[in-house]
């Protein structure tokens, strides 16, 4: 084990980590030399900053002391990073077929039962622009306890809930805690590996999490129709019970530059995020190649059942053709990171979901839509959505290392604010189809504009990019 000079002390947390071969994984993350040095920094202490780049890399994924604060002992596992991600959303999904269940023993209208998911995406939303800012100033590990341990309180007591406005409070705050893994878990991977590798982990964490919108609403209907609809809850309560304790006991702590940092510091660093050209760039434009999606998801039952004409069992498994495409564009962008530049990797695979919906609108302009063309184009254009997704995540929240979980929860807020924005504009007029393409369209060519301005204002690819 290689321990870190004294001199090097006072900046421990601006030196980069290294992390430990994830399982089927054919390199370690790279050991990152300084960013910027700084001001007044000896020179001893910087040929011991050159030592320690140079030793992590013979060592290849050796473990850093573990005595010296903001450096990583030990890689974060990464099905745990995923499992507290996907039971953020995961709560929203499974509950839904137990809503008419609720509101039968609630004696609930059904508008006040859908306001226990619209009111969940909403905590969703706000809460990630509150976990990113508080774990850059007090480390991510305890941010997270917090957040997983409100999101068990709450469920505990939504499994109680007398009736519906109690039920939606819960509700609320379990959003509110839920949404901790989702700003920490994608700023835990950055924190401990450089941008390419970090973009590969990413795909594999995206590649578990897309799981959940296929096989939660099916786990919930069982759960609701043979067990009752409080069951639901009784597990999704256990699961951040279980979320706490992995916490505790396996995450080490990754923020170091975060610990570092003054209150005043993480402020003013939050909110130059907001006046950079480089992040707005990546996250409207992440946000517009990846969630909008949601404006045909929204109108497919109308495109499908009204105009096309099929039966509304086959929306299911037309929806699930969708979130495949996701799935295989997380596995695609693992494999390629290795061989493609991360930034051509984002544009070209935003492309081929322009590409889609643009032929989608040709298609429906020339009344030659089918179930066939909708299906495979959507296909093609969420493999896309799916490829470039953690590419523009990974750039995003690489363009301040100071403040990269400010950074991760800025650009979910901006993914969900576009996927709300993209599912109202579809339900405008008569024509779902067009107005859906249409949508997806200019969500195609928003994302490709902002991709260009933020390469245009980016920092210079580093070799590992």
């Amino acid at each position: 084990m290689n321990k870190i000079p004294p001199s090097l002390t006072g900046i421990a947390p601006d030196v980069a980590r290294t992390c430990d071969k994830h399982s089927e994984s054919e390199t370690s993350c790279e050991a990152h030399s300084f960013a910027s040095q700084p001001s007044g920094l000896g020179s001893d202490a910087q040929t011991a900053a050159s030592n320690i780049d140079g030793r992590a890399d013979e060592d290849s994924g050796a473990e850093m002391s573990a005595d010296t604060p903001g450096i990583v002992s030990r890689a974060a596992p990464l099905w745990l990073l995923a499992l507290v991600t996907f039971s953020g959303t995961l709560a929203m999904h499974i509950f839904v077929p137990a809503l008419p269940l609720a509101a039968a023993d609630l004696g609930a209208a059904p508008g006040a039962m859908q306001m226990t998911i619209s009111i969940y995406i909403l905590g969703l939303a706000v809460g990630q622009l509150i976990y990113g800012p508080v774990s850059d100033r007090f480390g991510r590990k305890p941010t997270l306890l917090v957040g997983l341990a409100l999101y068990s309180v709450a469920g505990f007591g939504a499994v109680f809930a007398p009736e519906v406005h109690w039920l939606i409070a819960a509700r609320l705050f379990q959003a509110l805690g839920g949404c901790a893994g989702l700003v920490l878990g994608r700023a835990i991977v950055r924190d401990t590996c450089a941008p390419r590798e970090a973009t590969r982990r990413l795909a594999l964490m995206n590649l578990m999490v897309t799981l959940g919108p296929g096989f939660a609403p099916l786990l919930g209907g069982v759960m609701a129709g043979d067990l009752g609809w409080r069951s639901v809850l009784v597990f999704l309560c256990v699961l951040g019970v279980v979320n706490v304790g992995l916490t505790w006991r396996l995450l080490p702590e990754t923020g170091g530059n975060a610990m570092a940092s003054e209150g005043l510091a993480v402020v003013r660093n939050y909110f130059s995020l907001l006046r950079s050209p480089a992040f707005l760039g990546y996250a409207v434009g992440g946000g517009c190649a990846t969630t909008a999606m949601y404006a045909f998801i929204g109108a497919a039952p109308f495109i499908f059942v009204h105009q096309l004409h099929r039966s509304t069992d086959e929306i299911g498994p037309y929806l699930a053709v969708l979130i495949l495409g996701v799935w295989f564009g997380s596995l695609l962008a693992g494999r390629l990171i290795r061989h493609v530049p991360l930034r051509r990797l984002l544009v070209v695979a935003n492309l081929v979901s322009v590409a889609a919906a643009f032929s989608l609108l040709a298609v429906v302009l020339t009344g030659n839509l089918s179930v066939f063309n909708a299906v495979g184009l959507m296909f093609l254009f969420t493999l896309g959505a799916g490829t470039a997704s953690p590419a523009a995540l990974t750039e995003a929240i690489s363009v301040n290392p100071q403040v990269i979980g400010s950074a991760s929860g800025l650009y979910g807020s901006t993914q969900m604010a576009v996927g709300a924005v993209c599912t109202a504009l579809a339900g405008i007029g008569d024509n779902p189809a067009l107005a859906a393409a249409v949508v997806l369209s200019v969500a195609g060519i928003v994302s490709q504009l902002s991709f260009w301005i933020a390469l245009r204002h980016a920092a210079p690819s580093q070799p590992d990019e």
